[in-house]
């Protein structure tokens, strides 16, 4: 089902484009670490998502969390854990690119393509999507409040 399977596509970068404004593709000051911490992150969340980790997802997702599937389904962080600790949700791989991370103050906004093969209670979900995602910095530490995927073509 493209719900379940929309909440958990992981984000890590085959390429990846800085922007600090429109016109720079280099970082602003100060904000590479912060890039370097949200596409570590990004790295971990998709080896959680081929592993079905679910502490990894409970750790990192914000209780006010919300995910937006590729037909508008709208899922929570509890139901992202679930979907986590069943068999129902297998991803097979996951292969990123057009990978984009704006840094604004603590909030990081990650978008990209995802190349994605994988089964849902047994009906495949593979193909294409795009992806927003977005981090915020609560006391040290970066969790993700909200995300959403669109089927392309």
């Amino acid at each position: 089902m493209i719900r379940i399977m929309a909440l958990a596509f992981p984000f890590l970068v085959s390429s990846v484009l800085l922007q600090a404004s429109p016109k720079s593709t280099a970082p602003a000051d100060g904000q590479e670490d912060v890039i370097r911490t949200v596409l570590q992150l990004e790295e971990e969340s998709k080896q959680a998502t081929i592993r079905r980790d679910a502490a990894f997802t409970e750790r990192v997702l914000a209780d006010n969390y919300v995910g937006i599937g590729p037909l508008g389904t709208v899922i929570s962080k509890s139901e992202t854990i679930n979907a986590r600790k069943t068999s129902q949700l297998q991803y097979d791989s996951i292969e990123l690119s057009d990978m984009v991370v704006r840094v604004f103050g603590n909030t990081a906004v990650v978008t990209g393509r995802a190349d994605v093969k994988g089964k849902d209670l047994g009906q495949d979900f593979s193909g294409p999507y795009r992806f927003t995602r977005v981090w915020i910095k609560r006391g040290n530490q970066w969790q993700a409040v909200s995300y959403q995927a669109t089927v392309t073509h």
